[in-house]
């Protein structure tokens, strides 16, 4: 995999604060087996502090959603068990 590292695809930007939550919350999981960071849009928020919740379940896995400062990102995880993750998503918020 070319661009993966710690199962954290890393073509293209990621907000800040994410990469650093992805490694130490989501790829260590045992269930998880790849991460794809998404399109990174400018939100109505503001706010320094990173928050990632859980939005839905997708054929692949999940797909969550980051918001840092006035910046949005989606984040897709590849994951047979989606129900279990979104449980480790609620924990840590």
């Amino acid at each position: 995999m070319k661009y993966r590292k710690n199962k954290i695809k890393r073509e293209h930007g990621i907000i800040k604060g994410l990469k650093k939550f992805l490694e130490k919350n989501i790829s260590d999981l045992d269930y998880v087996t790849g991460i794809i960071p998404g399109e990174i849009t400018v939100g109505n928020a503001t706010g320094e502090n990173l928050v990632v919740r859980y939005k839905y379940s997708t054929v692949s896995g999940a797909k969550l959603l980051a918001r840092s400062g006035n910046s949005v990102q989606e984040v897709f995880v590849i994951t047979s068990e989606a129900d279990k993750l979104e449980e480790a998503i609620e924990s840590l918020g």
